[in-house]
């Protein structure tokens, strides 16, 4: 059908004369119950022959086309492909509509491209103390365990046997081998004993499990997940057998090994002798090659289970409110771990500023502790200065000075220094202390009185250091170590409201080794690198670290 003026201003008239004569007619009374029906509608063609009831409700709906695209008919043909464009129109509108109510309502994650983290951007103005209310709005922990949950765990005698480790190492590498430990007697189903706290060559310690963490809350927070007993059965006689006799030891464990390792390896020996201990035991269970509901499992006893003694979480609450009130109000402060030590100094192998004497004598040290790495000596300068600009080094306490200073810290910020005895003593800590002169350590906050309950073992007092340092408003690490990742890791877990930041050390070392780098670009460089290194939402990748970013298994959207 083509298009004819003349027929259209026919058209027009007609649908005039119409609207001002009122009927009664079927045609009307329809028009007037139906919103779609227009007013301006003819009731019959050209011709006078009367049209089908479809086409009537159809001309008003394709009108704007037709004015639009008047060469387009009126017969059927058209009006089906008119009726196709119009459906996928809204289709793209709907699908459109999606796709930003996804993007606004999507949870605050940073993702990497290569080593770089991309964050969501965010319009509040950025604070020194708090991550962007975004980033704390999104996740919120779940891994604690369900109340009124049905059990399906067998009775002791019932399960498979039973699992016994020695926990080894300082307070966090114990800590993670605990929740490892659980991990792998649910993997088993296996009874676990409750783990030996083994003494540690350096921490000279002889903590047991009971003198730092509530037993009693442990076995029973996980009474659903792990049949968990106190000691070893009284029908095995021989309990020295099981802590050096080789027939009832599984030394035989990968690090990072896969769940089905120990169903495929180890389950038939515990079915077989009924009691195995497993050692060594150091990061001998993977992450992600291991079920989902397993990393849960591990989140649930890391930071629901397991509790510190109720004397050690009272005494850090008071040095966290003390630290709060150091200025007659209420004030933020900072948590500095500083790994510095003599030891850490020696095994990193790199270089520091010092003195002749001082780097002979650190010479002879690293000859004496770790002889095949020394070898002569020859390659250590080389050693130290490709280490430096990888950023694998600790920073010195002025370097940590320095870059407070840049990310806009007032020299009045407190901070509550955990650390131990720091590498070159008070010279070395004096660029610190002048940038930053209210630097406080727990033996300075506290009374001898009230720290002498803690000193007889060692493990308290750094559980003194971990609290305070986990309830901080921000928290910088130095260097690497199981200490930062576990709390960088809780507090991340706890919402991402609390920063947690860690130095991009590869890019310190080159700003401070360029003498035309002026403060101004300095410090902007400083800030822009770690808008993103504050314990933001982060999504995990393969062979990511459990501890340090709990977000996939253990953590579900807001």
């Amino acid at each position: 059908m083509t298009y004819s003026p003349k027929r259209a201003m026919a058209e027009l008239r007609r649908s005039i004369s119409m609207g001002a004569r009122g009927t009664s007619s079927p045609m009307k009374r329809d028009e007037d119950s139906s919103p779609l029906m227009s007013d301006t509608q003819p009731v019959d063609d050209e011709d006078g022959r009367g049209r089908h009831p479809y086409k009537d409700r159809d001309r008003p709906f394709f009108s704007h086309f037709q004015s639009i695209c008047p060469s387009i008919g009126d017969d059927a043909n058209s009006s089906r492909i008119l009726l196709v464009v119009v459906i996928v129109v809204a289709l793209l509108g709907l699908v459109s509509i999606l796709a930003i109510v996804k993007r606004v309502n999507a949870p605050y994650l940073c993702k990497k491209d290569g080593i770089t983290l991309h964050c969501p951007h965010v319009k509040e103005a950025p604070s020194l103390w708090e991550n962007p209310y975004s980033a704390t709005t999104s996740w919120k922990p779940c891994a604690e365990r369900r109340l009124g949950g049905f059990s399906d765990l067998p009775p002791e005698n019932e399960t498979t046997g039973y699992i016994f480790i020695h926990a080894e190492g300082g307070l966090n590498q114990q800590r993670i081998a605990i929740c490892n430990a659980v991990a792998v007697a649910k993997i088993m189903n296996a009874t676990l004993i409750l783990p030996v706290l083994k003494q540690d060559q350096i921490w000279k310690d002889q903590t047991k499990f009971e003198d730092i963490f509530d037993v009693d809350h442990f076995i029973d927070y996980l009474k659903d997940d792990v049949r968990i007993v106190r000691d070893i059965p009284e029908w095995f006689t021989d309990k020295t057998e099981l802590f050096s006799s080789i027939r009832r030891t599984v030394k035989n464990i990968p690090k990072y090994a896969p769940a089905q390792f120990y169903i495929d390896n180890v389950l038939p020996r515990i079915k077989e002798k009924k009691i195995m201990a497993l050692k060594p035991f150091v990061d001998r269970l993977g992450y992600d090659n291991v079920p989902q509901e397993i990393n849960r499992l591990r989140c649930r006893v890391n930071y629901h289970a397991l509790k510190f003694l109720p004397e050690i979480e009272q005494m850090a609450d008071l040095l966290a409110s003390r630290m709060r009130n150091r200025t007659g109000s209420s004030n933020p402060y900072m948590a500095l771990h500083l790994r510095f030590e003599k030891g850490m100094v020696g095994l990193s192998f790199c270089d520091f500023v010092g003195t002749r004497e001082e780097k002979a004598l650190m010479a002879k040290y690293r000859e004496k502790e770790w002889p095949r790495r020394y070898k002569n000596g020859t390659h250590i300068w080389q050693l130290a200065l490709q280490k430096r600009k990888e950023g694998r080094c600790p920073l010195e306490p002025g370097e940590v000075a320095v870059i407070l200073r840049a990310m806009g810290y007032p020299k009045e910020t407190q901070i509550y220094v955990a650390s131990g005895q720091v590498y070159g003593g008070h010279n070395r800590m004096a660029p610190l202390r002048n940038m930053f002169p209210n630097l406080v350590t727990k033996e300075e906050l506290a009374t001898k009185q009230e720290l002498d309950n803690f000193r007889k073992h060692v493990t308290s007092l750094a559980a003194l250091d971990f609290l305070v340092c986990l309830k901080s408003d921000v928290f910088v690490m130095t260097h690497g170590g199981n200490f930062a990742k576990l709390i960088i890791g809780a507090r991340r877990y706890m919402g991402h409201l609390l920063k947690s930041i860690k130095p991009d050390k590869g890019l310190m070392s080159k700003s401070f080794g360029d003498p035309y780098l002026g403060w101004a670009t300095f410090a902007e460089d400083v800030v822009v690198t770690h808008e993103t290194r504050t314990g933001l939402p982060e999504e995990t990748f393969p062979n990511y670290d459990l501890w340090e970013n709990p977000l996939t298994p253990c953590m579900c959207k807001a």
